[in-house]
């Protein structure tokens, strides 16, 4: 097999949303959000903002790829549930939604619902669909008002109902801030969106991470500085793991490669070697193969579970460092990467990829898609390594 082929990752673009397609778009607005591994749909009533999002971005980025006309379609029926049912009258989005009465069920405003909702609009209006390049410059204002905090350069985290900002930052908001931010300014040619994206990237990577030892730590407090409790006894929540994540310093590799394709600089590429290498020696699991969730402070795995997203985000960036670099040992991950992936994660008889597996690669739920995947990590890495050779002119 060899997964550097486009016609091999393009194949599996189309055989992951043909796992979504017979069942996901809802005629009545928006998409289902919740699959079981044969793709039947498990609760047909609640929305979570990020999938609403995501599932934007995943036909957008089909459209793009493939050119068919029923990607655009599923893209703009997407948008518009987001902007007409996830939308308030006070311009946020409802993190979590009824379908069927449209009653709020999460009234709490995230800067990362907002930062996947900009995703949206920049691709889809790169895939042409009408309306979405406003909303680019609509949500990125509404980020700005609510959540930038122009004195540490980042973005605040989470706030309730009347726009109160609560006293958690964390650094996945801001990396999101910053893929999103790249997207906006790829679909506008706004400098002021790269302008943005850079300063993020380099307050986390830079000086975050020389707060907290030189690694990306997920928490902190008001001041930014960092919170090594925070969820200590929750270390496998969805949104806000406690540990060094394996994989968002590998995803923040892959955006540093990514920044220095628009705007090279001298500190990216180093830097994003620095933390692919660290993620690497502590997460990989020379055992049972495939990276780990996450270490603690001391580098000592504090879960081993396998995650769907983090093998994705890795093996895009592997490939990307390779690209950039030449270098044998990242094109050896990215086969690494591919070859566990292959064997453990994809489900070669219905599609998509499993969630969550145990550290000796077990199955540890029949759920493929809760809330939130949508297997646009999975896609989107795929699309970003054939962008990456294409650039390379291996496309």
């Amino acid at each position: 097999m060899n997964f550097w082929d486009p016609d091999f990752l393009r194949a599996h673009v189309r055989h992951t949303l043909a796992f979504y397609a017979p069942v996901a778009v809802d005629a009545s607005g928006g998409f289902f959000h919740f699959f079981k591994d044969n793709g039947t749909v498990y609760d047909r009533r609640q929305r979570h903002l990020v999938s609403s999002a995501r599932f934007v971005f995943n036909h957008a980025m089909a459209f793009r790829a493939f050119g068919d006309a029923e990607d655009r379609r599923r893209a703009a029926h997407g948008l518009a549930y987001l902007r007409d049912v996830h939308r308030q009258p006070d311009g946020g989005y409802a993190w979590l939604l009824d379908h069927d009465t449209r009653e709020v069920l999460d009234t709490t405003n995230h800067c990362y619902g907002l930062a996947f909702v900009l995703l949206a609009h920049a691709h889809a209006a790169m895939a042409g669909v009408a309306g979405a390049r406003e909303g680019i410059a609509e949500t990125c204002e509404l980020m700005e008002q609510r959540f930038w905090e122009p004195d540490h350069g980042l973005y605040a985290d989470e706030a309730d109902a009347g726009w109160r900002l609560s006293n958690y930052r964390g650094q996945n908001a801001n990396m999101h801030s910053c893929e999103a931010l790249l997207a906006a300014h790829e679909a506008t040619g706004d400098e002021r969106y790269l302008d943005r994206a850079m300063l993020v990237a380099e307050n986390i990577c830079v000086r975050q991470a020389a707060r907290c030892g030189g690694s990306i730590w997920e928490h902190y407090d008001t001041q930014w500085q960092p919170d090594w409790d925070y969820n200590r006894d929750d270390p496998a929540n969805l949104f806000r793991p406690w540990s060094y994540q394996v994989g968002h310093l590998t995803e923040w590799a892959k955006l540093l490669v990514m920044l220095h394709r628009v705007r090279p600089e001298a500190w990216l590429l180093p830097r994003a070697f620095e933390l692919f290498d660290e993620a690497w020696a502590k997460g990989w699991d020379a055992t049972h193969g495939g990276l780990v969730y996450g270490f603690d402070r001391d580098g000592r795995v504090c879960d081993a579970d396998k995650y769907f997203w983090v093998q994705a985000e890795s093996f895009a960036a592997a490939a990307l460092l390779q690209l950039a670099t030449g270098e044998k040992r990242f094109a050896d991950a990215y086969d690494k990467l591919w070859a566990y992936s292959w064997a453990h994660f994809v489900d070669h008889e219905h599609g998509a990829w499993f969630r969550i597996l145990s550290p000796d690669n077990q199955k540890l739920s029949d759920e493929k898609s809760p809330a939130g995947k949508t297997d646009y990590h999975t896609m989107g890495a795929c699309h970003e390594v054939l962008l990456g050779l294409k650039l390379a002119g291996r496309g």
